[in-house]
């Protein structure tokens, strides 16, 4: 969509629809600050916490069945099979318990950028929006889509499978198995009834882990998508300023406006950084040992376990990223800023104003970024790091497992 074609003004809300959505369905309400209603948002919290348990028994029941596993060298393609899922549940509960443990500062950074959103039309030609929204809704479709194929097929192809050879095929038996490979302290499939009560509850458990997953990085996105369309509004305000010389007041007034502006995005920059500084740091060590894990999957398996881990690895990679353009992108328009100052005919102005142009570009030099800890800053040098790193582990696992 061109910014020609919009015809009512795009609010913050109708940025932030996708993630505020998606995670309502599984409880957690982002503005539960501001609802009139108390109960309703009871009612929310205590579905969270309740999925959430359930999530990690679940879980647990995962790293049972791995440890199991693991200690016959019989069954380690089965803890293979189990280890990205493993990853896979600790990075969305990491996630998650960053949103909680960052709350106040997630309502702060929001409410930050829904002042600072452009309001009118004009405004939001201004900062050409609807060219930030159109390649922000692309991805984020791309990525829900992929995220939620990924979660679905494991969940449902086990029922689709066993149904279709017990209803058309003229099996005798309906096969009573599962899309994840889990332990249960009981016997999960010998009454049909205890197998789709178990079947269902781990439906639940899967739709929540790849939600919290998905959202905290659809909300990233809006988050980096708004902060890179500020920062180029800004390169843009200053590469247009005429820097007459015989209006010196009124230099300094404008600049000394968008100095206010540039800090303000930048501020909200570091708040980005310290939310997601450290989920992202597990994130990409558990990605890259995802990607070896699920590449094992692909190579040693039947064309039936390739295709749905074939999923599982184009989402992973596809996850991966994703963070890391928008972290460049962050990077990249923090930078403009700089140079956008330079370009300008800041050689008419009066000392003063040179001396705060020079401020301002030193403060530019040292751009906006998300750093996690013992990572270099997010970026695509980072997506080539994560992928090399994969395939370290994937020489590694193939060799060690061929010489046993």
């Amino acid at each position: 969509m061109s910014g020609s074609l919009v015809e009512t003004p795009r609010t913050f809300g109708d940025m932030m629809r996708m993630p505020v959505r998606f995670y309502k369905t599984i409880g957690e309400d982002i503005y539960a600050h501001r609802s009139s209603n108390p109960l309703r948002s009871l009612l929310l919290k205590i579905y969270l916490y309740a999925g959430f348990i359930n999530f990690n028994l679940l879980v647990c029941g995962e790293l049972v069945f791995f440890y199991k596993s693991i200690q016959d060298f019989e069954t380690v393609r089965l803890a293979i099979a189990v280890a990205p899922c493993i990853g896979f549940s600790l990075v969305a509960d990491c996630k998650q318990l960053t949103m909680a443990l960052y709350k106040n500062t997630l309502i702060r950074l929001l409410d930050d950028l829904e002042e600072m959103h452009p309001k009118t039309l004009v405004a939001q030609r201004a900062y050409k929006l609807a060219d930030f929204e159109h390649t922000m809704k692309r991805v984020i479709s791309i990525f829900t889509f992929l995220c939620l194929a990924y979660t679905t097929t494991f969940t449902l192809y086990p029922a689709i499978k066993a149904t279709v050879k017990y209803n058309f095929l003229g099996y005798e038996t309906f096969d009573r198995n599962f899309g994840f490979l889990i332990w249960f302290p009981y016997d999960a499939t010998t009454k049909n009834w205890v197998y789709w009560i178990t079947y269902w509850d781990i439906a639940h458990g899967a739709y929540l882990a790849g939600t919290a997953f998905l959202c905290a990085d659809l909300l990233l996105v809006v988050v980096i998508t708004q902060l890179c369309m500020h920062f180029s509004y800004i390169a843009t305000r200053l590469e247009a300023h005429p820097c007459n010389p015989d209006e010196d007041a009124e230099n300094v007034r404008f600049l000394a406006t968008l100095i206010k502006y540039h800090d303000k995005c930048l501020t909200l920059c570091e708040l980005v950084d310290s939310m997601y500084s450290f989920s992202l740091l597990l994130n990409f060590l558990m990605a890259s040992m995802q990607i070896c894990f699920i590449a094992f999957q692909v190579t040693e398996s039947t064309i039936e376990v390739i295709l749905i881990y074939c999923i599982f690895l184009m989402t992973s990679m596809v996850q991966v990223f994703l963070v890391c353009y928008y972290g460049d992108a962050l990077i990249a328009a923090s930078l403009r800023v700089g140079d956008a100052a330079y370009n300008q005919n800041w050689f008419q102005c009066s000392k003063r104003y040179c001396i705060m142009l020079k401020m301002m570009i030193l403060r530019s030099q040292k751009p906006a970024m998300i750093r996690p800890p013992t990572f270099p800053p997010i970026s695509l040098v980072t997506y080539m790091k994560v992928i090399s790193m994969s395939y370290q582990f994937f020489a590694l696992l193939k060799t060690t497992y061929y010489r046993n």
